[in-house]
């Protein structure tokens, strides 16, 4: 199974500085993501190698914020101190996964600042408020060169190597359907005592291995 990206949640105070910090640790820039209307929250993305980004997300003072799930994960992490959120996965049929799992796939959207819609389909987002170590499942629902991580191929960019996740392997794997040992494609999967849910995310960029918690 594809890593599609993974989210850094943070207050609204920290959420410039978050965005600062975190690129300057890889050594680019985040780019503004945009709103996400449907959940009450805003990101900023940094396109990797690999076909995959991560986002820096928040909380915005509007209705939706208090009742979408995304939101709730979103404060719940922010109001711990703030940090990794979870991982999200990519999949093709996310109908069958949906399925699978006794849940229901609801539609997501954010607008780019250029104007343009991006469309997805996500499920699982309560299962990660309920047990951190899950990820949820994502089905973009528009062209590859239009998503967050198009154009992340260029060389000099940072790609993610390995997920540093606390939990059990067993539930996880279940969960997505993959092997324990070897969850992702091309991403290594560490497992580590701790609170269940991702304790670290470790880079390889042009400067040597980034890790960052």
């Amino acid at each position: 199974m594809r890593l599609d990206h993974v989210s850094y949640a943070v207050d609204p105070g920290g959420f410039s500085s978050t965005v600062q910090r975190l690129g300057s640790a890889l050594g680019a820039s985040f780019s503004d993501g945009g709103v996400h209307p449907r959940f009450g929250t805003r990101n900023f993305v940094l396109p990797l190698a690999g076909g995959t980004y991560i986002e820096v997300v928040t909380t915005l003072d509007h209705p939706a914020a208090d009742r979408a799930p995304f939101a709730q994960a979103v404060k719940h992490r922010a109001g711990a101190g703030g940090g990794w959120l979870g991982w999200v996965v990519s999949v093709t049929d996310i109908e069958s996964v949906a399925s699978r799992i006794g849940r229901d796939a609801i539609d997501g959207h954010r607008v780019r600042p250029d104007g343009f819609d991006l469309r997805w389909k996500q499920v699982g987002v309560l299962d990660l408020i309920k047990d951190p170590q899950l990820p949820f499942f994502i089905q973009w629902m528009i062209d590859a060169g239009e998503r967050p991580a198009a154009n992340s191929s260029g060389v000099g960019r940072s790609r993610i190597s390995c997920l540093e996740i606390a939990g059990d392997p067993a539930t996880v794997s279940a969960w997505l359907g993959e092997p324990d040992a070897h969850p992702l494609d091309e991403v290594e999967v560490q497992w580590v005592d701790g609170d269940p849910g991702v304790t670290a995310v470790i880079f390889a960029t042009t400067n040597g291995s980034v890790r960052i918690d």
